[in-house]
C-alpha cells in the first residue's frame, strides 16, 4: 500500500557523485521536507531542509546515534571502487562498514526504507569470479534481511551527470558524450543521476517489501509519480 508522508532522509557519500546527485534532487523535491548527511568532510552545500553531520568513522556511529532518530529513508550512497584494492580492504569498507550503519538504523528506526547503490553485474549468488561482485551480492543479501519497512538494491550502469555538479568522476567527463547513443542502444546500462535521486525518493512511499533495480527498473520507478 502506498502512503503520502513526507520524506525525512539520510544520505551518506553526499561528497561523492552519485551522493551529491542524489542530494540535488532531495533539496528540489516537494516530497522531501527534511535530509541529513553524514560526511567526513562538508558537502559545501547549504539549503533550509538540510543539515549536515561531520563523523569521521563510520564504524563507529555511537557518538551522533541520538540525531538519527526520527528520519524514514536511508540513500546509502557510500562506496569505492574495487580497482586497486584488495579483498580484504574492499570488503571492509563494501561490507561491514555499511552493515554497521544498516544494522544501527534498522535498529532505531524500523520504518525506514533503506535504498543501497550496489552496481551493475552484482552476483546474488555470492559466487562470481569477480571479488567486486560477490562482496556486493554478499552486502544486498544481508541488508535485506534487517528489519527495515523496506529495502531498495540499485544496481545502475553508466550515469549521467547533471549540470553544475562538483563530483563528477573524471572517468566519467571524458566519456559522458557515449551516453545518448548508449540510452539508446541499450537503455538498461545508461540512466542519469537525476533518475537514480527521483526513484529513491518515489521508492520511499512503496509500502513494504524487498526489491533488486536495475537500470530500467530505475528509470520506471523514477517515472512512477
Amino acid at each position: 500500500m502506498e502512503t503520502t508522508n513526507k520524506i525525512r532522509a539520510i544520505i551518506t557519500g553526499a561528497t561523492g557523485m552519485v551522493g551529491e546527485g542524489v542530494l540535488h534532487q532531495c533539496l528540489l523535491s516537494d516530497k522531501v521536507e527534511a535530509v541529513l548527511v553524514i560526511n567526513r568532510k562538508p558537502c559545501g552545500v547549504t539549503h533550509p531542509k538540510l543539515k549536515e553531520i561531520i563523523h569521521t568513522d563510520f564504524f563507529n556511529l555511537t557518538p551522533i546515534q541520538d540525531q538519527l532518530e526520527g528520519y524514514n529513508a536511508c540513500f546509502f550512497c557510500l562506496g569505492v571502487s574495487s580497482v586497486g584494492m584488495n579483498e580484504e580492504a574492499y570488503y571492509k569498507i563494501t561490507y561491514l562498514l555499511t552493515m554497521h550503519v544498516a544494522e544501527i538504523l534498522s535498529r532505531i528506526n524500523p520504518d525506514m526504507t533503506f535504498c543501497y547503490v550496489s552496481g551493475a553485474g552484482t552476483d546474488s549468488t555470492e559466487k562470481s569470479r569477480s571479488m567486486w561482485a560477490r562482496i556486493k551480492g554478499k552486502t544486498e543479501n544481508d541488508l535485506m534481511k534487517l528489519p527495515f519497512k523496506q529495502v531498495f538494491n540499485f544496481r545502475p550502469g553508466f550515469m549521467k551527470s547533471f549540470k553544475g555538479a562538483k563530483n563528477t568522476l573524471p572517468f566519467y567527463k571524458y566519456i559522458s558524450w557515449m551516453y545518448p547513443i548508449g540510452r539508446l542502444i541499450y537503455p538498461k546500462g545508461f540512466i542519469t543521476l537525476e533518475e537514480v535521486g527521483k526513484a529513491m525518493i518515489n521508492s520511499a512511499n512503496r509500502g513494504t517489501g524487498r526489491w533488486i533495480l536495475d537500470g530500467k527498473d530505475i528509470v520506471a520507478m523514477a517515472n512512477n509519480q
